[in-house]
């Protein structure tokens, strides 16, 4: 079978004439070992991926829209959660993790926050309405010094979602071997490897499926939140240079991507806040990318599957705290998915943070959208950091 070759160009004319032939990454593992990577080349034009889990480095930038008279805010808050307003004028950043200064809960059970900047963003999306409160020292130009006012998300002139690291290419299982309860970003963990947690889609996951970034870069379209949006650029921390398996895929986290988004397109059942004991607020993101099926490398990538896809067993209880310590263990996804792994010859039962049923939907959506003709494929314009040749 001779080897196919395609480009953007050819892949986006199919979509246009609706003759595209979409799989998801879920889907093409079956046909792969159903028929092979030359055979679904052959007849496989985009693979589409998805995850759906927490992203603490997210949030929202708005603009109010211009005072009568003008203020220059310098603090803003929404529902007593401040956002960052050291932009200009109406411009302000509400960060995802951002907490208020007096959450009620917090006060009651230490530890418990309820309510924060991912809450905010969340009741948005839910078309309720929030309180807007900013404050300025006033100047000739911007006169007004306070400004109190009510704002569903339509009311903003601009809303985005604008997350600078997000879709984490692999990720650490955290368990505990001390004898407390840890509290942790990556949920509670239970003393002496009562249990173990970790947070990606594994073999839908946008990163894993293309793990050196061939197709996805600047400009790349993406399913955003239950719309569409764009990868930006790497993402802070990107580090492409962690150890391999023989395939190619990192070991540990590696990369990661920036994102950007119009939050008024999006939707509260892919962007919604979450509540993590002992911990703080966050923010749960849907993310999807289709994958141009360009050569038979994109396919036989994407076809790994989870047996093949591993992720680092690390001790939140003692070494993570201390930024180091070697892990204590290597499992496989489909381990982690089967409910248990073993570590230091224990059963371990696992967990995920991030929902596969929904990455799984995300998945579905957007190979909709694309067999649809609504969703054109955006060739990047740059690449992100790839990995240091050895």
């Amino acid at each position: 079978m001779a080897s196919v070759k395609r480009t953007y160009e050819e892949i986006n004319e199919k979509i246009r004439e609706k003759r595209a032939v979409v799989v998801t990454a879920e889907e093409l593992i079956g046909l792969v070992r159903a028929e092979g990577v030359e055979a679904a080349t052959a007849k496989v034009d985009v693979v589409t991926t998805g995850t759906f889990g927490p992203m603490c480095s997210s949030g929202a930038l708005f603009n109010f829209w211009h005072t009568k008279p003008k203020i220059r805010a310098s603090k803003v808050w929404l529902n007593e959660v401040e956002a960052h307003a050291g932009l200009a004028a109406v411009d302000f950043f509400l960060g995802a993790t951002q907490i208020p200064d007096d959450d009620p809960a917090n006060k009651v059970y230490p530890g418990r926050f309820e309510y924060g900047g991912g809450h905010v963003i969340g009741d948005l999306l839910a078309g309720k309405t929030v309180t807007l409160r900013a404050e300025s020292y006033g100047t000739d130009c911007y006169p007004r010094r306070e400004f109190i006012a009510q704002y569903r998300l339509e009311d903003f002139r601009d809303a985005w979602l604008l997350n600078p690291r997000n879709a984490y290419q692999n990720y650490n299982v955290a368990v505990n071997t001390t004898e407390r309860t840890v509290y942790t970003y990556m949920g509670i963990l239970k003393p002496r490897l009562g249990n173990a947690g970790y947070s990606s889609a594994g073999q839908l996951s946008p990163l894993l499926a293309d793990p050196f970034y061939r197709t996805i870069g600047i400009g790349t379209r993406i399913f955003l939140g239950g719309a569409q949006g764009w990868v930006i650029g790497a993402g802070t921390q990107h580090n492409p240079d962690e150890p391999r398996t023989a395939e190619g895929v990192p070991r540990g986290g590696a990369g990661n991507i920036a994102v950007r988004g119009d939050l008024k397109q999006m939707s509260a059942r892919y962007v919604r806040g979450v509540s993590m004991i002992g911990y703080g607020v966050s923010l749960a993101v849907g993310i999807g990318i289709p994958l141009p099926v360009l050569d038979s490398e994109v396919v036989r990538l994407a076809s790994l599957g989870d047996e093949k896809l591993v992720a680092p067993v690390i001790d939140y209880g003692a070494d993570y705290p201390q930024g180091g310590g070697d892990a204590l263990a290597e499992v496989t996804y489909a381990q982690l998915k089967s409910g248990f792994i073993e570590v230091h010859g224990r059963e371990v039962p696992t967990a995920p943070l991030s929902s596969y049923p929904r990455a799984r939907e995300i998945a579905g959506v957007l190979k909709q959208w694309i067999e649809a003709g609504e969703f054109l494929l955006g060739q990047p314009q740059d690449k992100l950091p790839q990995a240091k040749a050895s």
